[in-house]
């Protein structure tokens, strides 16, 4: 086993993007609706059998290989915990245009009404932005009354949804934590790596102005339902400062360090990877690596890869402990641990 590097995978979306995608690749995108690019996909776009899984080279599909050897491909450990699910989705995503304000269920949702063990909580790191003030839209400012939100759904008042939603302008190398049940949006302008909960699962708050399936935006439940998993609270200054990491550059900071938010880590753990030059360490996993700038070597019993600026890869457990070496740097994302997972993990281990 050894890492594969992994082509671009844009399932046509709603939302105009991807050019920012094709110029981080090199690859031009096919059409203006390309906005994001699936990375190591095992799992599909909601409702449909096939669309949005990554295939390997050969034109088989990353989730068929991973369920016959999932030991092989996640680990044991992950393997007895999560089963054939690798437990994590990766996206490069490019906002051409402000994406809808909506929200996604949380585990104990998505298990009750959905029969998913999986929610959908994602993190979003920064790698580029455009324009003179790139901004995200984060949770409420203040406590919604019972009847607010509904009324804003159903009379598609986006105006009074985003005036009340924290906005908070990012800059590259910023990481986003959005828990499940928190209302958002990604402003235009805006390239980030996004990590996810392995589902497709999303509530959309905004109609209007977007070619969206009230009821695809629904998940087939119903709006009253749907829209009953988006949390009413507002978060204090204390609770929305832990949910961004500000972008900290060090030529002479740490190899290895962590990428995301600490709140993160039931749901989803990443690494920025700087061997300047050197030569960096990495422990056997599951992972999807980015190379985010620069070009370098992976290197593992029996195999090598040169890497550089602008691939994906998928790297299976059974590859074996990886040295990293060159002047690259990579975001290395990984699955969550299952003891941190297990903190907020409604279903079984025999659920994966």
């Amino acid at each position: 086993m050894r890492p594969v590097e992994l082509g671009p995978n844009q399932p046509r979306q709603f939302y105009r993007g991807g050019d920012a995608i094709g110029a981080f690749r090199g690859k031009p995108v096919q059409d203006a609706f390309r906005p994001e690019d699936w990375v190591a996909a095992a799992n599909p776009r909601f409702g449909m059998a096939e669309d949005g899984l990554s295939r390997l080279p050969g034109d088989g599909y990353l989730r068929d290989a991973i369920e016959a050897d999932r030991e092989t491909w996640l680990g044991p450990q992950h393997a007895d915990y999560f089963g054939a699910s690798p437990a994590l989705l990766v996206k490069l995503l490019d906002a051409g245009e402000r994406l809808p304000v909506h929200a996604h269920p949380s585990r104990s949702f998505a298990l009750t009404h959905l029969g998913s063990r999986h929610g959908k909580t994602e993190n979003w790191v920064i790698l580029g932005t455009r324009g003179a003030e790139p901004t995200v839209y984060l949770g409420w400012s203040r406590d919604l009354e019972p009847d607010e939100l509904p009324n804003w759904v159903a009379q598609q008042d986006t105006a009074a949804m985003l005036e009340r939603l924290n906005r908070i302008v990012v800059a590259p190398g910023d990481a986003v934590l959005v828990p499940a049940g928190t209302a958002h949006a990604i402003g235009e302008g805006i390239l980030c790596v996004e990590l996810q909960e392995p589902t497709d699962f999303s509530v959309m708050l905004e109609l209007k102005g977007f070619d969206l399936d009230p009821a695809g935006g629904e998940l087939g439940l119903g709006r009253d339902l749907a829209v009953s998993c988006v949390q009413r609270e507002a978060f204090n200054a204390a609770a929305l400062a832990q949910l961004v990491r500000r972008a900290a550059p060090s030529d002479d900071g740490p190899l290895v360090e962590d990428a995301l938010p600490e709140g993160a880590a039931p749901y989803f753990r990443a690494q920025r990877v700087h061997p300047r030059g050197g030569q960096v360490r990495l422990e056997a996993s599951f992972a999807v690596l980015i190379v985010l700038a620069g070009e370098g070597s992976l290197a593992g019993d029996g195999w090598h890869a040169d890497v550089s600026a602008g691939q994906t890869w998928v790297v299976p457990w059974g590859a074996g402990p990886i040295a990293a070496s060159g002047k690259m740097e990579l975001l290395r994302c990984l699955p969550p641990l299952p003891a941190d997972a297990s903190r907020d993990d409604p279903g079984s281990k025999a659920g994966g």
